[in-house]
């Protein structure tokens, strides 16, 4: 039993998270981006970036975002004319995702806006490549079915 919240891994966590939250959140409001705006933005980018045509389906999943959730914000960035939707050709329920030209250069930017405030803010860590060792297995756990 943990003798003081302090002492809770958990309760560090949730702490940490919330100002580097805000940090990010600060860093993204002059690019008129949301925090899950960005993250959503960045992975289409980053995937068509990299051959794939991602569906909402498989950019939630690469995201690590609620599917519903997921549809609301792209309707938002696409929009704001940052994101298109095609009709799949292999599936003509589903929506394959591109970012525009103006999406992709807004991507590019806010990544290197999120880059160096994740600089800023994880500088004053000791060793970060052992805080990214402890956090990978972790982040890649699968979710629990609610």
């Amino acid at each position: 039993m943990v003798a003081h919240p302090d002492e809770s891994p958990g309760f560090l966590l949730w702490h940490v998270t919330l100002r580097w939250q805000r940090e990010i959140v600060a860093a993204l409001a002059p690019l008129d981006l949301t925090h899950v705006q960005f993250v959503l933005l960045a992975t289409a980018w980053w995937m068509n970036s990299h051959g794939e045509s991602p569906n909402q389906l498989s950019l939630a999943r690469r995201a690590g975002t609620d599917v519903k959730m997921t549809s609301q914000v792209l309707r938002r960035l696409e929009d704001k004319g940052l994101l298109g939707r095609e009709v799949d050709p292999a599936d003509t329920r589903a929506k394959l995702l591109r970012t525009t030209d103006e999406g992709a250069e807004l991507a590019r930017r806010a990544i290197g806006v999120v880059e160096a405030a994740d600089a800023a803010f994880f500088g004053a860590t000791p060793d970060l490549s052992t805080l990214q060792a402890l956090m990978r297995p972790l982040a890649d756990r699968p979710l629990a079915d609610p």
